[in-house]
């Protein structure tokens, strides 16, 4: 069953991304996109966005004024900034136990879709063969191995079939992930050398015009 193998072999795909990203970057970026869309919450956290960065204007303005040189100045900002501090902890409050919310039933969703429908999975097709082992290829515990734990024997089960599939997208995440980190190190170390030389040469050439002088 092809469609099956690319099924279990997507789905250990996912499993992995998702454990490589890690479950509170991908709840915030589809509570980002869930705000792009006409929401009952998008003018909530456009509200709430206003504020805080009225709030970090008014802080900066605070900072920028003396306190003691133009102190009406200095305490009128301090009210501005008090109020729209606790008008943006009132929004952001209220956007946070919805927010809360969205992060669980998403975290519960997320579940159902990879790690959910695998165990579904392994349940449903665990009688199932995968594909079939030639006949006297491997020993007879090793065809007992491959068939486990309900597969007819001398085939190859969902559940092993998805631990070789899990093991080969580890690898290769892995190797994917060392590779970026050479090439990425390769790049600071030749920035790092075109620096060294920029600053040698600009050496010498200070050295030849105190020479000249």
């Amino acid at each position: 069953m092809p469609s099956l193998l690319l099924t279990v072999f997507i789905l250990q795909v996912l499993i992995h991304l998702v454990n490589t990203i890690g479950a509170s970057a991908i709840n915030d970026l589809l509570w980002t996109l869930y705000n792009k869309l006409p929401t009952s919450t998008r003018d909530s956290v456009r509200e709430s966005n206003i504020l805080r960065a009225n709030v970090l204007r008014l802080k900066k303005e605070m900072a920028a004024t003396s306190s003691q040189d133009e102190f009406a100045k200095w305490a009128k900002l301090r009210r501005q900034h008090d109020k729209a501090v606790a008008q943006y902890d009132e929004k952001a409050n209220s956007l946070k136990s919805f927010q809360t919310s969205f992060a669980q039933a998403t975290t519960v969703l997320r579940w159902l879709a990879t790690n959910g429908l695998r165990f579904f999975l392994q349940f449903w097709f665990a009688r199932r063969p995968m594909f079939w082992i030639p006949r006297g290829w491997v020993p007879g515990y090793v065809e007992f191995l491959m068939a486990f734990p309900r597969a007819p024997r001398g085939s190859v089960s969902i559940q092993i079939w998805g631990i070789a599939c899990a093991t080969v997208v580890q690898m290769v995440g892995a190797a994917v992930a060392a590779g970026w980190i050479l090439v990425t190190e390769r790049k600071r170390a030749g920035g790092t050398k075109m620096g060294m030389r920029a600053d040698s040469r600009a050496a010498e050439e200070e050295k030849k015009k105190k020479k000249e002088l």
